[in-house]
């Protein structure tokens, strides 16, 4: 679908759909009085008959009859005026493409409703109706469901397209949406057409042109440079294991920050073997490389000026001779041994190897992303990333730009008493507590462990890696790319934009 910038004009042009916003208790927003008064029908208990208010995420769809350019007037609630922010738009915005009622054509005024910041607007709509847009569908037959996609959406704005940086926040809108969507192509490819190798070739492919280098790590490297976890973790596969390394160094780079990315393309559980339904959806264990090669294919586009260093660690988690067993002893790159007593807590191990190559070039931050343990979304739910730091500074500023991505995060503590649960009797540590409580914390414990003391936040994306359902917002069901537009925003933030 293409977005483009649009003056007041585009309200006078034919179109298959106009949008307007309308807030609680249908007090029309921009553009919505003037489109109302042209139907010429008092609206008011047609609506209320309808039970719309205007409240958040409602919507309701009237014909024009001819009276005005647009064939459908879509009135899109936007809840509280004093409560209006960017996430209310994404969400409005999400509205008008699943609502599009088969038009092809749409004009929206939307953007005008935030009249504090408008580039933040344009950027919001835009973002949130190219995220609404995406589908994964290449493996389908037929993938026209019958009715037209929306194929081209104005967005109108107060001043000229290139005044004021409209144009700039709508490319920036259109650059976080392509990201983010490539998180999602890649967390939704079947397991059997995406191994470590493939990965590695997809990174290639996504940063090519964009000022990104990329090293590869293969199994031999990996073993012979003492990359025990992910060598460990892998050894049961066919398919070997990959440690990807993304490299960008924007000129006049204001600091150095390490991502670090769980690339599991298909977790079985390993010999600790996962119960058939539990392995349904595990071709998204990768979710968190996926982000993390998402954010660096977007960094030059959007003009980041900090130096990034992303590593993907990738391995497939599965059962054969050749398999690591409960009991064995690996040796991680930092140097510590680990006594791995379940092999269905793997992420940890491969993150672990990423995470002390990446603190052994002592950048300034360290965030790593991973579908790490179920504990959390038993905490937190499906819709929560679960944040964990020891740095409250560094978790302050990644839950503040998390709250601007609209990306639900919450700060869960990494208590000190835990860390006697990670004790092993045999080797420095072992891979899991042994009982059933408080897991996602011990797991970030366990991370803490290879991150030598830098400033470091861990992101557990388990929940919200993957929706199970539509929820009436911008994001449907299937992977999210969750993380993405966080990361970036952060990464933007810190860089001084």
């Amino acid at each position: 679908m293409e977005v483009s910038l649009g003056t007041a004009d585009a309200l006078e042009a034919p179109a298959g759909l106009l949008a307007v916003g309308v807030f609680a208790d249908l007090e029309p927003g921009p553009g919505a009085e003037q489109a109302l008064e042209a139907l010429g029908t008092p609206l008011r208990p047609l609506l209320e008959s309808r039970g719309f208010s205007g409240r958040t995420g409602e919507s309701v769809a009237l014909p024009t009859l001819g009276r005005l350019p647009a064939a459908t007037l879509l009135l899109v609630g936007l809840g509280d005026r004093a409560k209006l922010d960017a996430d209310v738009l994404r969400r409005a915005a999400g509205s008008v493409v699943r609502e599009a009622r088969g038009a092809r054509h749409a004009v929206t005024t939307l953007a005008l409703a935030l009249p504090g910041d408008e580039r933040a607007a344009v950027r919001a709509v835009t973002e949130a109706a190219l995220l609404a847009a995406y589908r994964f569908d290449k493996y389908k037959a037929s993938a026209n469901s019958g009715r037209p996609s929306l194929e081209r959406l104005v967005v109108v704005a107060g001043g000229e397209a290139d005044s004021d940086g409209l144009g700039a926040a709508l490319a920036a809108g259109r650059a976080r949406a392509a990201a983010t969507n490539l998180a999602r192509d890649l967390s939704n490819e079947p397991a059997n057409n995406l191994h470590p190798a493939d990965l590695a070739a997809a990174a290639t492919r996504a940063v090519e042109g964009k000022g990104v280098s990329v090293t590869v790590k293969d199994e031999r490297e990996l073993a012979s440079e003492g990359f025990g976890g992910i060598v460990g973790v892998g050894r049961g596969a066919e398919s070997p294991p990959r440690l990807v390394e993304l490299r960008y160094q924007p000129e006049g780079a204001r600091g150095r920050v390490v991502l670090v990315g769980k690339g599991i393309t298909f977790d079985s559980g390993g010999l600790s073997l996962k119960p058939p339904d539990g392995m349904t959806t595990m071709k998204t264990d990768m979710s968190g490389a996926a982000a993390v090669l998402a954010v660096m294919s977007a960094l030059s586009e959007l003009g980041v000026k900090v130096a990034v260093t992303g590593y993907l660690a990738s391995a497939e988690n599965m059962p054969s001779g050749m398999a690591t067993r409960p009991g064995d002893v690996l040796t991680m790159k930092n140097g510590k041994t680990v006594e791995v007593l379940n092999t269905d807590a793997e992420g940890r191990l491969v993150m672990a190897d990423a995470l002390a190559l990446g603190a052994a070039a002592e950048p300034d931050a360290i965030v790593d992303v991973a579908t790490l343990t179920g504990a959390c979304m038993v905490a937190l739910g499906r819709r929560y990333t679960g944040l964990m730091s020891n740095d409250d500074a560094l978790a302050g500023e990644v839950l503040a730009a998390a709250a601007a991505a609209g990306e639900r995060t919450w700060r869960l503590p990494l208590p000190e008493e835990y860390r006697k649960d990670l004790d092993s009797e045999v080797a420095d540590l072992k891979n899991v507590s042994g009982h059933r409580f408080g897991g996602a914390l011990v797991a970030g414990l366990f991370l803490e462990e290879f991150v030598d003391g830098r400033p470091w936040v861990h992101l557990d994306i388990a929940g919200p890696a993957r929706a199970e359902s539509e929820d009436g917002g911008y994001i449907g069901k299937g992977s999210t790319g969750a993380a993405v537009r966080t990361l970036l925003s952060w990464l933007q933030r810190r860089g001084g934009d």
